[in-house]
């Protein structure tokens, strides 16, 4: 039996064969936007007091960016938004006011800890379980501020595993999700970030009784730091080249097995010499998109595993 489920994402139907691209599927988000007006400022949302992103431009561009990296497969709508004037509750039941918050903002400092939100609250505030339930919805979006104190990702529902983030088991869901979180401070690139994130982990998981060369999760991370002469695509963090995080922009060149990752199943290609020019100089958003461009999107399976690695990152 294959890992995840089909029925619940609506798909076009397409006569498939080994190597053709997947049908689309078509994931329906509820976007939630804490976005609180601020009295202090004259009743302005904080994103614009604070001069930063536009939330659902933001949602927009990602939308857009995650059905070009999944070669058309990842096609996001909107399902629902809900824009909330007010904070997040915390998990200890703290909430900060829109005032109190612009101040610790522009101090820089005195923030509350434990600082992480009350996920059972969202999920009973904004009725998720039904909404997942009765089959309106497949995903969440929060969008949210610095220490709004969301998680980058979080899977939920009956045996859900680490999706980086403990797992919040809720039995009363008839399937798991996914809830993102995401910062209106931060950008496109930072979304692709959580993402990928989110791939890790579940990659990771979908290969866990594999071992040796049949752990093609393994082959993909590779990078040139931990085996020589032996990069592949790498990691969120870790391009091919990088010798530290974040290192996106190293202009030294290492042997990768990359290109071949564009062709898969066929994994025969040879190495090839790389360095940042492949993924942007160091730009976030280009070395995400490259990294995820990257990974298996073609029909068929080995192992019992498929060939659509999309298929479980989105649909867990």
């Amino acid at each position: 039996m294959r890992l995840f489920k089909r029925s619940q994402v609506q798909r076009e139907t397409a006569v498939a064969t080994p190597t053709t691209p997947p049908s689309p599927i078509h994931p329906r988000v509820l976007c939630i936007i804490h976005n609180p007006k601020v009295p202090s400022q004259g009743g302005r949302k904080l994103a614009d007091v604070s001069g930063w992103q536009n939330p659902d431009r933001l949602a927009q561009q990602y939308i857009a960016d995650v059905q070009d990296a999944s070669y058309g497969y990842v096609r996001y709508a909107i399902g629902e938004r809900i824009e909330v004037d007010g904070c997040p509750v915390k998990a200890d039941g703290f909430v900060y006011t829109a005032d109190d918050y612009v101040r610790h903002w522009f101090a820089r400092g005195g923030w509350h800890q434990p600082d992480g939100v009350d996920y059972g609250r969202i999920l009973s505030e904004f009725d998720i379980i039904n909404r997942i339930n009765d089959n309106r919805i497949d995903e969440v979006w929060l969008f949210g501020f610095p220490y709004a104190g969301y998680y980058e990702s979080i899977m939920v529902g009956p045996g859900a595993f680490w999706c980086n983030a403990p797992p919040l088991e809720n039995r009363q869901a008839r399937r798991r999700f996914v809830i993102m979180g995401f910062n209106y401070e931060r950008g496109v690139g930072e979304m692709l970030e959580n993402l990928g994130h989110r791939a890790e982990s579940i990659m990771q998981h979908v290969y866990r009784g594999q071992r040796g060369q049949a752990n093609l999760w393994e082959r993909f991370t590779r990078y040139d730091k931990t085996h020589p002469g032996q990069a592949e695509c790498g990691n969120v963090h870790f391009a091919p080249n990088s010798l530290r995080d974040y290192d996106w922009g190293n202009p030294r060149s290492v042997p990768s097995r990359c290109d071949t990752w564009l062709h898969f199943p066929d994994l025969s290609g040879a190495p090839r010499s790389v360095n940042c020019r492949e993924w942007g100089n160091g730009d976030i958003r280009q070395h995400h998109l490259w990294w995820l461009r990257h990974l298996p999107h073609v029909t068929g399976a080995t192992n019992d595993i498929s060939h659509n690695w999309w298929e479980y990152i989105i649909t867990p």
